[in-house]
């Protein structure tokens, strides 16, 4: 059975696009009366540098197959392993970068390029060498910012992220196997794609130009020249491009830049809130008006969220204007955002829209999560697992919630469908749906009235918290 590969990066051989007209509609790409993407070329590869390292290590380490649960990239160039010095070994490893500030001679790669690194080397494509210094570095969005000093140097403007879209020509530069600088041309795949590691911010460009071990840190440009990404993963199932590669978009890459310069890493601020993707059984059962967005499941105590006015079943779906489709979305722009920033929030709360403004908190607590913890499936309506009674019944009474209505969840089988579904004994359910629950007997009528989602609205040690049960 084959393993998933996914490489570390920089970019392979040249390819013609295929499509004249291509070259037709683009200013600046006849060379000798034929179609090429030299011109462009010209300009965009002295910004694409080889980013070498050197770690010292007592075991070299060797290139190996990952299973699909690990993390999905190589770090090191196989030409270079165990390379000795004096009587240590060394680990050596190579990447692409890109200078994207001349005058500062900043060079954005790869966190994964340069981690862990002793030494960090640049060359450029007129063959001159620099020693670079790490101004910073971000392993959520694996992207890492270096200095090098140097004079006339060539850098690359950004693209407007918001202008590419599924099916644009890019051209991907970068060292593969350190076989020197090379280029290859593709198509934008698909955008916003996430899921190589859920504990990072991803939003990348997959794009199918050819791209290999080396390429990390490497430009993906347009046919302008701009860049809009640089290269970060590959999937594959022996090692080598099978058309699948991923790129850090710029947006993400910007708003992560200017931290590291100004302080050597991301200081992510937080929201306080749980959240999951609002579908559409969920909007059936929860009728929010937003049809899509980031659905509330809980908001932290004294969060942010909570001093904001944030309340349980909100949907978010845009914040500063920028719309907010998932739960994805939304931990990504909360997870770039500065600690003390103001935002807008715009929110759909019982069937109206609302503008909600917050203060970003402290990254002490927990950040935005796209996928609120223990919360799965239920398919039993009769709720197998777990022992309900009226609250009115218990003796916990006015204690539990401020209230005496209610249903209180008095036993959970442990890995029965109600404790799979993020039920525990203690819970109070107060609304099915959104209606609420005043006894046992109201609590199985609204059960029965949905076969698909029910959102159930629960009390847990004073906190508000919607599960979902499906």
């Amino acid at each position: 059975m084959k393993k998933l590969v996914v490489g570390l990066l920089l970019i392979a051989s040249v390819g013609g696009l295929g499509s004249v007209n291509v070259f037709a509609a683009t200013p600046g790409t006849m060379n000798n009366g034929m179609p090429s993407l030299a011109p462009m070329l010209e300009d965009v590869t002295p910004a694409v540098v080889i980013v070498s390292t050197a770690q010292a290590a007592q075991v070299p380490r060797s290139l190996r197959f990952l299973d699909e649960s690990e993390l999905r990239r190589f770090f090191s160039d196989p030409s270079n392993q165990g390379a000795t010095q004096g009587s240590s070994r060394q680990v050596r490893g190579m990447g692409s970068g890109v200078i994207v500030d001349a005058d500062q001679g900043y060079i954005v790669t790869n966190h994964h390029v340069i981690a862990n690194a002793d030494a960090i080397n640049i060359s450029l494509q007129d063959g001159r060498e620099f020693k670079a210094t790490l101004i910073g570095s971000d392993p959520s969005t694996d992207v890492a910012l270096l200095q090098i000093e140097a004079k006339d140097l060539v850098a690359l403007d950004f693209a407007q992220i918001d202008d590419v879209r599924v099916g644009d020509y890019v051209v991907a530069v970068g060292n593969p196997f350190g076989i020197g600088q090379t280029v290859t041309q593709g198509i934008v795949s698909a955008l916003g794609r996430g899921g190589l590691n859920n504990e990072n911010y991803e939003d990348f460009i997959q794009t199918d130009a050819a791209i290999n071990m080396g390429n990390s840190g490497g430009a993906l440009v347009n046919l302008e020249g701009d860049l809009i990404g640089i290269n970060t993963a590959i999937i594959s199932g022996s090692g080598a491009n099978a058309g699948i590669a991923f790129a850090v978009p710029v947006n993400m890459i910007t708003a992560v830049m200017g931290q590291l310069e100004q302080y050597g890493e991301v200081r992510r601020g937080q929201l306080g809130v749980q959240i999951q993707d609002l579908t559409s059984a969920m909007e059936s059962a929860l009728q929010t008006g937003a049809g899509k967005g980031a659905l509330v499941t809980s908001v932290v105590p004294g969060s942010a969220a909570e001093r904001a006015g944030l309340e349980v079943s909100d949907v978010i779906v845009a914040v500063n204007e920028q719309e907010v489709d998932s739960g994805r979305e939304l931990r990504n722009i909360i997870g770039l955002l500065r600690l003390d920033e103001e935002v807008t929030l715009e929110v759909y709360r019982n069937g109206k829209k609302e503008s909600i403004a917050a203060v970003i908190g402290s990254t002490q607590q927990n950040l935005a999560q796209a996928d609120a913890p223990s919360i799965r499936s239920l398919s039993e309506p009769e709720f197998l697992g777990a022992q309900l009674r009226s609250l009115a019944d218990s003796r916990a009474g006015a204690a539990v919630a401020g209230t005496r209505q209610g249903v209180e969840v008095v036993s959970v089988e442990a890995q029965s469908p109600a404790w799979r579904a993020g039920l525990r004994p203690g819970d109070v359910i107060y609304e099915v749906n959104r209606n609420e629950v005043a006894s046992l007997s109201d609590f199985n009528a609204l059960v029965a009235q949905s076969d698909e989602v029910r959102a159930l609205s629960v009390v847990r040690e004073n906190r508000r918290m919607l599960v979902i049960v499906s």
